[in-house]
């Protein structure tokens, strides 16, 4: 269950297909339905960009959050609670600085984090395309600002399909003139609700320091 989920996340796969059908919607605008019932704007069609509200609630790491593992590359960091987790700092040419897997459980989650200021509102579709390199098919299925520790973040859930195997990436995206982290936990979509908590409590942890 660990390697697949992991390559899920990780390995982007070439030559991957889904079965699509084009069709046009009452308005007119070109789209391609997937066989889960999702459906994204072709390439090239031009629709209104839905805003993105923010969450009026206030997000804090818990109490029990008290291990500060910080990033190498800029002042960003996350208080968990090492109890929970075990972690895994990537080496080479890995993507993320760090990988952290739930002790008793099938949850995983990663930091990659850059020296590079990039917009916040760009970072939804750079995440959407990141995804769609693994599983065509994904789609969002949440997506709003939070206030986390004094930080506002982009949160998207989205949800996809490898190998038959469907799968929710959980995250929260931040930046700053120093640099931007992609803060990504990811487990199977039947487990998501046994783990809901247990990974927001984990993304609640992002701080600067």
């Amino acid at each position: 269950m660990k390697k697949i989920l992991f390559a899920a996340a990780l390995t982007v796969c070439c030559g991957l297909t889904n079965a699509q059908i084009k069709a046009i919607t009452e308005n007119g605008e070109e789209v391609v339905l997937f066989e889960n019932g999702q459906w994204e704007y072709t390439e090239g069609t031009e629709v209104a960009e839905e805003e993105i509200l923010m969450n009026p609630l206030k997000f804090v790491r818990p109490a029990t959050s008290t291990f500060l593992l910080k990033s190498t590359k800029f002042n960003i960091g996350v208080y968990l609670d090492s109890k929970k987790w075990t972690i895994e700092k990537g080496k080479g040419d890995d993507a993320y600085e760090y990988q952290l897997t739930l002790n008793q459980g099938d949850l995983y989650a990663m930091l990659i984090t850059e020296q590079v200021e990039i917009p916040l509102e760009s970072l939804k579709e750079i995440a959407i395309e990141n995804a769609r390199d693994v599983a065509p098919d994904v789609y969002v299925a949440k997506e709003e600002y939070r206030i986390v520790n004094g930080l506002k973040v982009l949160m998207l859930q989205m949800n996809g399909t490898l190998s038959g195997i469907k799968f929710s990436y959980y995250c929260y995206y931040f930046t700053s003139e120093k640099g931007t982290i992609q803060f990504i936990g990811y487990t199977s979509q039947n487990l998501l609700p046994k783990y809901q908590k247990t990974i927001e409590d984990l993304l609640n942890g992002l701080v600067q320091y």
